[in-house]
């Protein structure tokens, strides 16, 4: 029973580009306004959404579109006023992921939540991922990305690391083995397996089959990332 959730940071930062709309940045964070985040709506629901749903139909699959606003799935709170429209999750309701995966649906669903008071929040799409697997029970957690998981030294692939628990990925933040951006990616799967996941692998989705490799293989695929 899969259950999708994307990001589109890429696609929302062309629309923003296309549309003259200036980005800030506050410690690396994006300043969402209200004029921003209405892009990001059109961008994640509209768009993204729309053709990961098309794309799964058009091969034989049964997707249907969701957004964390839909049944309340991310009830969020405003991070700060600083960063503007940015939410962070307060629970996850996985009424209507439920209902969906009965009916034999996958269900495809964007980092967008609500606070129940008419306002939509910007989510970070990789701890939306994370609480959406905590809330369902997950047997495993598959994060698809650009890199091939994580590796000892960032500039060799031969380095990867095929698998560590939760105090060795600790371990290796510390060591600064883990950094830059890989930092949220892995705090996102330490989170997952605190919520009760089983699994979390970190994996090149650009690799074809990826996911076939990881599931039905003895080598796997990427990184896996379990609990001590």
């Amino acid at each position: 029973k899969p259950v999708l959730s994307h990001g589109g940071g890429p696609g929302i930062n062309k629309m923003l580009e296309k549309l003259n709309i200036p980005v800030q940045f506050i410690n690396g964070l994006r300043y969402t306004s209200e004029d921003i985040m209405r892009v990001v709506e059109m961008v994640l629901v509209g768009q993204v959404n729309t053709e990961l749903v098309g794309r799964i139909n058009q091969i034989g699959g049964k997707a249907v579109g969701l957004s964390g606003v839909s049944g309340d799935i991310y009830h969020c709170h405003k991070r700060s006023e600083e960063l503007g429209f940015v939410g962070d999750i307060d629970y996850v309701n996985a009424d209507a992921i439920n209902a969906m995966l009965d009916a034999g649906f996958i269900p495809v669903i964007a980092p967008v939540g609500t606070d129940g008071q008419g306002n939509t929040y910007n989510i970070n799409g990789d701890t939306a991922a994370a609480f959406i697997a905590g809330a369902l029970n997950a047997e495993r957690l598959i994060m698809m990305t650009d890199i091939a998981g994580i590796l000892r030294d960032k500039d060799d692939p031969s380095t990867l690391i095929p698998a560590l628990t939760v105090s060795e990925a600790r371990k290796l933040f510390d060591e600064g083995v883990i950094s830059g951006g890989m930092i949220p990616k892995v705090d996102c799967c330490i989170e997952a397996i605190e919520k009760g996941v089983r699994h979390v692998v970190i994996m090149d989705g650009r690799v074809p089959h990826s996911i076939l490799m990881e599931l039905l293989t003895d080598e796997g695929a990427g990184t896996m990332v379990m609990g001590d």
